[in-house]
């Protein structure tokens, strides 16, 4: 279902980073590791799931945490001088860049991110974490204390037999902009903050 396809170094302003590609046999969709240090002795490894997120990403975007959280999350993980983030091609919650953005033509209009993915068609999260899943048992990891603010994640990564030790918030990037994004996330979807 996954293959390993191509392995690098990729240098940060947090240290130096290996950066494993991976693409999906079926669809040729490709996913991305950064690993920092030896992940490779059966201690719970400190690990993102960061689903991918151009918006926040790449263009600095305010409407979401996702930015903050890629950058936070990187300076964790080299700070600890040994981590794992993954980074999960499937963007907008697995809905596509075009329809992301029409969500967010709905959001301008008001609705919540959550009425807004149901009005073009979707759920809240259309998100697979299974491939993350298979992705950190090719890595060899089984153990794993993961930073996210969402439930479901932990859930569907435990559920494909993943050992998460701990969840450790990821609470950042708060913001006038993404106030009610945040909020919905947390009504509606089960993300927990702690403002």
């Amino acid at each position: 279902m996954l293959k390993k396809s191509v392995k690098s170094i990729l240098p940060t302003p947090w240290g130096k980073f290996s950066i494993i590609g991976f693409e999906e046999k079926i669809n040729k969709k490709s996913h991305l590791a950064l690993i920092y240090g030896n992940v490779n002795n059966n201690a719970a490894v400190l690990s993102r799931v960061h689903s991918e997120c151009l918006t926040g990403d790449a263009l600095f975007s305010l409407r979401c945490d996702c930015g903050f959280q890629l950058k936070t999350a990187l300076m964790m993980i080299a700070k600890e001088k040994k981590g794992i983030l993954i980074y999960h091609r499937q963007e907008g919650r697995n809905i596509g860049l075009l329809n992301k953005l029409n969500a967010y033509a709905l959001q301008d209009s008001g609705f919540d991110t959550v009425e807004a993915n149901h009005k073009l068609g979707f759920s809240a999260d259309e998100r697979d974490f299974s491939i993350c899943a298979d992705i950190f048992k090719i890595l060899g990891v089984i153990s794993i204390r993961l930073l996210t603010n969402n439930p479901f994640k932990v859930k569907m990564l435990s559920a494909t037999g993943l050992d998460i030790l701990e969840r450790i918030p990821l609470i950042i990037g708060k913001n006038k902009k993404n106030f009610n994004y945040l909020s919905t996330k947390e009504k509606k979807m089960g993300h927990i903050f702690d403002f």
